[in-house]
């Protein structure tokens, strides 16, 4: 398990909580609140076929050397979290970025996206790339934000032979690993 502080921005840093990141596991006990929260919020948003994304990688391809998965914790909870994998020699692929309901518009979600990039850079890779659901606008106004390139969106078929258009985006990593 690997941690580091996220420093709070505010100017009293005794009013505001102190955020604490560990890379862990994604089979690691903490993960498990948020990562049912995730699959409750796909199942909402998607209906029934959004579980076969959750169960789509092995738990295995987030682990390091090649894979990563984190937590970020405020006062010892698991308020968000995200994940990459390999996609190729040079990519990482980001997956399962979420922020708990009840602690979303903090910047938590941009925290996480700062730390999967900074260690996927440390990890030898230049690019990362990613897709999110079409209902997800939240998300597509995240990654614009922070210099993700959209890109056509991806095609894929769900098991019921369902065709879904996922948007995707990418980012070259820049920067001292």
């Amino acid at each position: 398990m690997t941690l580091s502080r996220i420093p709070p921005d505010a100017l009293d840093p005794t009013s505001v909580p102190v955020f604490e990141v560990r890379h862990l596991a994604i089979t690691h006990p903490s993960a498990e609140p948020l990562l049912r929260e995730l699959a409750d919020e796909y199942g909402t948003r998607y209906g029934p076929l959004a579980g076969e994304e959750m169960r789509r990688f092995p738990a295995h391809e987030f682990d390091p050397p090649d894979g990563a998965f984190l937590l970020v914790f405020e006062d010892g909870e698991a308020v968000a979290g995200g994940a990459f994998r390999r996609y190729d020699a040079d990519t990482a692929e980001l997956k399962r970025i979420w922020t708990h309901s009840a602690h979303r518009r903090r910047g938590l979600a941009r925290r996480v996206l700062d730390e999967l990039e900074r260690t996927a850079r440390e990890r030898g890779y230049t690019k990362v790339t990613l897709t999110t659901g079409p209902r997800q606008p939240e998300a597509k106004a995240l990654y614009l934000a922070t210099g993700y390139t959209a890109l056509p969106d991806v095609v894929e078929t769900g098991s019921d032979g369902a065709r879904f258009h996922l948007p995707a985006f990418e980012k070259t990593l820049t920067g001292a690993a």
